[in-house]
C-alpha cells in the first residue's frame, strides 16, 4: 500500500503547551509541530517565528497575551520556510529580522516553497486565505544582530552559526538566562528536515558553534524544550547523529533509491516513530545525494518535484 504523501494524512490537532522558561521568556510547543517563542524587553516584545498563517499566529498571540500586553517591536524569523514565516502579518511588528541569506532565499524560491509546504503539510495552514503574501524582512544581518532588552534584562543576540538546515539559519541567544532558541538547527525528539540543508557543515562546525554557546535551556524547531545542560547536549547530539548516519549511508550507496533504503533502515530504529520522520526522509535523501554528487546549493522544491521524489523513493 502506498504511503500518504508527506504529512497530507496528518490531520489530528496537536496539543499546544505554553512554557515560561525564565522571567519574560516564553515558548509554545505542540507535540512535534513547529515551535514559537517570545522574549519580553523592558517595554516591548521580541517574537521568534511566525507560524504558517496569520490565523494560526493569532491563536499563539492570544495565549501570549495572557502573560504580557507589551507591543511587538521585533519579529525574528530563523529561516525562510513557509511554515515559519507566512503568519508574520498577525504580529504587527515594527521590525522583521532575518539573516541576509534568508532574504535572498525568499526572493529566489519563496513562492515555490509556499506551494510545496502547503501540499506537504496542509493542516498547519489554518485558513490559508488569511496569508497576505510572502514575508519580507525589514532588517537583515550577516554575523550578529544584538537587541538591547532594556531595564536590566540584558541582550538578545541573534547569531549566525553557519550553513545548516538552510543557508541562512539564525539562533536567538539570551546569554544571561542561557536560553537558546535554535530554530531548526536543532530538534529535540523530532526528526530532521534536510531538504534545503548543507549536511557536512551542519553536522560539524555549525553544531559545534551552537554547542559552544553553553545553553542550559534550548528550544528547538520542533519537539519538547530541552531543560538542563544534559538535555541540551542530548538534543544537539541527536541532531548530529541523525546527520552523521545520513552522511554515512547515502555516501555508501550507488543509487538514490539504495540511499533511501539504507538510510531508512539505519535511522528507523531510533527515530522512526518521531514526528515527520516518514514525511521528510525522501526529500532529505534526495538533497544529500545531490550534495555528495557536486550540487552545491539545494535545488528548488516545487509541488511537482515533491511528488516525483516521493513516488520514486517512498511509494
Amino acid at each position: 500500500m502506498a504511503k500518504p504523501f508527506a504529512s497530507s494524512a496528518d490531520l489530528g490537532e496537536k496539543r499546544q503547551s505554553l512554557e515560561i522558561l525564565a522571567d519574560g521568556v516564553y515558548a509554545l510547543t505542540a507535540e512535534g509541530d513547529p515551535n514559537v517563542g517570545a522574549v519580553e524587553g523592558e517595554d516591548f516584545l521580541v517574537c521568534f517565528e511566525a507560524l504558517a498563517t496569520p490565523v494560526a499566529a493569532r491563536r499563539w498571540l492570544a495565549r501570549l497575551r495572557e502573560h504580557t500586553d507589551k507591543p511587538i517591536r521585533y519579529l525574528v524569523l530563523s529561516h525562510y520556510h513557509a511554515v515559519r514565516v507566512l503568519g508574520a502579518s498577525a504580529f504587527g511588528a515594527e521590525v522583521i529580522v532575518t539573516h541576509e541569506k534568508t532574504r535572498e532565499l525568499i526572493a529566489e524560491r519563496g513562492a515555490q516553497d509556499w506551494a510545496s509546504e502547503y501540499a506537504r503539510m496542509p493542516r498547519l495552514f489554518e485558513e490559508p486565505a488569511s496569508i497576505l503574501g510572502l514575508t519580507w524582512p525589514t532588517a537583515t544581518f550577516s554575523d550578529r544582530f544584538t537587541i538591547d532588552l532594556g531595564g536590566g534584562r540584558g541582550d538578545l543576540v541573534l547569531q549566525y552559526c553557519g550553513r545548516g538546515h538552510t543557508e541562512g539559519d539564525l539562533v536567538a541567544w539570551l546569554p544571561e538566562q542561557r536560553v537558546l532558541f535554535a530554530g531548526d538547527l536543532v530538534e529535540s525528539q523530532a526528526a530532521l528536515y534536510t531538504g534545503d540543508a548543507f549536511h557536512r557543515d551542519w553536522a560539524s562546525t555549525t553544531l559545534d558553534r551552537v554547542a559552544a554557546l553553553g545553553a542550559r535551556t534550548l528550544v528547538g524547531g520542533r519537539g519538547a524544550v530541552a531543560e538542563g545542560e544534559d538535555a541540551v547536549a542530548a538534543a544537539i547530539g541527536q541532531t548530529r547523529d541523525f546527520l552523521t548516519v545520513m552522511l554515512r549511508e547515502v555516501g555508501a550507496s550507488e543509487s538514490v533509491k539504495e540511499a533511501f533504503e539504507r538510510t531508512h533502515r539505519a535511522l528507523a530504529p531510533r527515530y522512526g516513530s518521531w514526528p515527520i520522520f516518514e514525511h521528510c526522509l525522501p526529500f532529505n535523501v534526495s538533497r544529500l545525494w545531490d550534495e555528495l554528487h557536486g550540487v552545491e546549493r539545494p535545488r528548488i522544491w516545487t509541488a511537482e518535484r515533491d511528488r516525483q521524489v516521493w513516488d520514486e523513493l517512498q511509494s
